[in-house]
């Protein structure tokens, strides 16, 4: 079965928005034509031909705007819970295509406080973090590893990624609309139209870019949060896809305990390994 890296294809749709490119949102405009005259008693001649105009790239300016609302929106969610049901393609060596899903539940508090509980039939992970330190227990083989931890849910999400190869679940909630966005792999932005995801009005769009199509429903109103998102790899002649679906709780009920681990007993700790040493 081959593996699909699923948290490179969710940073490359991350680093893709929010804002179009300054000629995507100014579409260049042929010159008019001019209809040709011919001179007194001489054969019409052939209008001259304006030079070639290279096709502006087909980008909605309102489907980036859109992306650019939510950014913004979520970057002033300071707690939230959020519940997802995530479903991923695999591909097996034959090409077929199966899928594997898993249960998502976040409690963050910005911006030194998460809390995190994923379930699938393969595993069930506690990722933990309280502004100074990050835990992370798997409750069913009973192993958790504590390590230090830098001030701030961002900072720890790149630390995890460069210096353990861990990608926490769903970050991409917390990359939104900060300054690691990068417009220029979009190729194609459109608004497909309104949509219902799960009882709440939605809007929907289009985006692609190389190697990936990807589609987000947005909520309308004044809380425009994401609330689906499905991602193509088409590099893939299986065309592998993954996809997420949004419960989102903005004024949620907890304590500082939520945030704290208390391993429970016969837990056994472990050191947590390097990305270099877990290569090896």
């Amino acid at each position: 079965m081959k593996r699909q890296r699923l948290g490179i294809a969710l940073a490359a749709v991350l680093l893709a928005f929010p804002g179009a490119p300054a000629a995507a949102q100014q579409p260049a405009k042929a010159p008019a034509q001019q209809p040709a005259k011919a001179p007194a008693q001489q054969p019409a001649k052939a209008a001259a031909q304006p030079p070639a105009v290279a096709p502006a790239p087909d980008i909605d300016p309102d489907a980036v705007a859109a992306l650019d609302r939510m950014g913004a929106y979520l970057r002033t969610v300071k707690t939230f819970r959020v519940k997802a049901v995530t479903t991923r393609d695999r591909v097996l060596e034959n090409g077929q295509l199966v899928q594997a899903d898993s249960k998502v539940d976040i409690l963050a508090r910005f911006p030194d406080r998460l809390r995190l509980d994923t379930e699938s039939t393969r595993q069930e992970r506690m990722y933990l973090y309280d502004g100074k330190s990050f835990t992370i227990y798997g409750k069913r083989i009973q192993y958790y590893a504590t390590i230090p931890a830098p001030p701030t849910i961002g900072q720890l999400s790149t630390m995890l990624s460069d210096k353990y190869d861990i990608s926490i679940p769903l970050e991409d909630l917390f990359w939104w609309g900060t300054e690691k966005v990068n417009s220029s792999a979009i190729t194609s932005a459109t608004e497909i139209g309104p949509a219902d995801v799960l009882g709440t009005t939605c809007q929907q769009y289009a985006f692609r870019q190389e190697g990936l199509d990807w589609q987000i429903w947005i909520q309308l109103g004044e809380n425009p949060l994401p609330r689906k998102l499905v991602i193509t790899t088409t590099t893939d002649a299986s065309r592998p896809q993954y996809s997420a679906v949004y419960i989102w709780d903005l004024a949620p009920s907890y304590n500082e305990a939520a945030f704290v681990f208390d391993p429970p007993a016969g837990a056994l700790k472990i050191p947590l390994a390097t990305a270099d040493k877990a290569g090896n």
